[in-house]
């Protein structure tokens, strides 16, 4: 009779399972390992639709559009977020996030550089904006197309990049295709 052991860890919606299988001939015996359950599905679908683009008779002034929908709506809805140029100064300052580019692209041709770091800023408006979006997501938003203006949230968005700057770079990171060193 033969004895065949069989390790892993398999994971579902509703918990993770530590699975050990002994199989004895054509049965199998497995013990299970329940742990917490794994985080509920976000009640939103958000993709960038545009930007950062320039709001039109607001200079410094950039915007991003999202298409949001929530699962118990029957449609979606476009938010506009809207940040100045001083408020993506700022928080690129909080972050280090001119430090931290500087180390991302060191090892890129000249001509490399340049075009990834323009995009890099871009990159990083459109993280801020999400930023700011995840905010109105959470304190509730309704549904209609609506613009969270560059003055709504400023201490709280601040707090929530400071918070999120590895997912920042790591996404940032992921759209220029880096590899970045640990």
């Amino acid at each position: 009779m033969a004895v065949v052991m069989a390790e892993g860890i398999l994971s579902s919606r509703s918990r993770a399972v530590n699975e050990t299988a002994v199989e004895i001939g054509g049965h199998a015996t497995m013990r299970t390992m329940a742990v917490e359950p794994a985080p509920e599905p976000s009640q939103f679908r958000v993709t960038l639709f545009v930007g950062p683009q320039p709001v039109e008779g607001k200079p410094f002034t950039s915007s991003c559009v999202f298409n949001v929908k929530k699962r118990s709506w029957k449609g979606g809805i476009q938010v506009a977020v809207v940040i100045t140029q001083r408020q993506i100064d700022t928080l690129s300052t909080d972050v280090d996030f001119s430090r931290w580019l500087a180390l991302a692209l060191a090892d890129l041709a000249h001509k490399d550089r340049l075009s990834h770091q323009k995009r890099a800023h871009e990159l990083f408006i459109q993280a801020v904006c999400w930023c700011k979006l995840d905010l109105a997501l959470q304190s509730g938003i309704t549904q209609e197309n609506q613009c969270l203006a560059d003055d709504t949230w400023i201490p709280e968005v601040r707090d929530t990049v400071i918070k999120r700057t590895n997912f920042i770079t790591s996404y940032i990171a992921s759209e220029l295709d880096l590899v970045l060193k640990t």
